[in-house]
């Protein structure tokens, strides 16, 4: 039993606590990088995260939806901390970081596989850094010496010069804005959700625009020429944020086909990937792994690989 249930909030942070006689747990929510999508409310086995929609004020912008975690609820098991996109939870037991069910492999990671090579990028070029939405990426550019250059066009030779990019891989919802907006094609992205979006303009209200004032992703949905909300799936990263919104039932539909993760083999993680994608994409999976699984058996009894 614990010896106390603590809840801190602020504008910029929610944490709860479980404080027991040999450990304490504590969950913090980073409502800086929280955008307000519903993956960690799905996933979550005790439903001790809820997402609210803020009412709409007249005039105003509307607010993206706000996460409340229920202290009494929770149990710290790590599985919001491992899905989140935007990696805005954090989990420490005795203050140490850790996500119990990863370690215990019943639940995987997501994988966010950016690659960046810094070698095609020209000095003072920072089309990924300005492009960022979420600030997580850092150009910066050195001497042979290492000596960081701050004024890259007051240097003599530029051809001199090293460039670093630093990328902040832990936060990134891999929207692959930075790899649309390089000029130089030196990054590289691939999504972690897969899926599509369907708008149906017949049945938003008029001149309604609350999917896009909330959406986290600049331009993953737009106006089009003739007033339309319209979807750019390259940007868009299938967090539900504008499903949450959409003040009409069935004007945005969202459906998540494909979640990129570590691999693993657990009842937990299935039941969890069906309530974010569907039960035919989970059947999908499983059978892809069965293949797989098939296939390692077969190579390892003959000796060869199977193509």
């Amino acid at each position: 039993m614990p010896i106390k249930l603590l809840r801190t909030e602020t504008d910029d942070r929610l944490t709860i606590e479980r404080v027991m006689y040999v450990r304490r747990y504590s969950l913090s929510l980073d409502r800086t990088r929280c955008v307000g999508c519903e993956v960690c409310s799905i996933t979550c086995p005790r439903e001790a995260i809820e997402v609210k929609v803020p009412p709409k004020v007249e005039g105003e912008k509307r607010k993206p939806p706000r996460i409340n975690i229920n202290v009494e609820k929770c149990n710290y098991c790590g599985i919001c901390n491992a899905i989140c996109p935007f990696g805005a939870l954090e989990l420490r037991i005795n203050g140490e970081r850790v996500i119990p069910v990863v370690n215990s492999e019943s639940f995987p990671k997501l994988i966010r596989e950016v690659e960046v090579e810094p070698e095609k990028c020209p000095p003072g070029c920072r089309e990924c850094e300005e492009a960022c939405p979420f600030n997580l990426i850092e150009v910066i550019v050195r001497t042979p010496d290492g000596e960081k250059v701050e004024d890259v066009n007051s240097y003599p030779d530029k051809g001199e010069l090293r460039v670093e990019v630093n990328l902040d891989k832990a936060h990134c919802p891999c929207c692959m804005i930075c790899e649309v907006k390089c000029p130089e094609d030196a990054i590289h992205i691939k999504k972690i959700f897969h899926g599509y979006i369907n708008i149906n303009g017949e049945l938003c209200p008029e001149g309604c625009r609350d999917c896009l004032d909330v959406c986290p992703i600049p331009g993953a949905l737009y106006i089009s020429e003739d007033g339309k909300v319209e979807v750019n799936e390259t940007f868009c990263i299938y967090c539900g944020a504008c499903k949450l919104t959409c003040p009409v039932e069935g004007a945005l539909t969202l459906q998540r086909t494909l979640i990129r993760h570590t691999p693993v083999h657990s009842g937990a993680w299935n039941k969890a990937l069906e309530k974010l994608t569907s039960t035919r994409d989970v059947t999908k999976e499983l059978r892809s792994k069965a293949i797989l699984r098939a296939r390692s058996s077969v190579e390892k009894r003959l000796g060869w690989r199977v193509a």
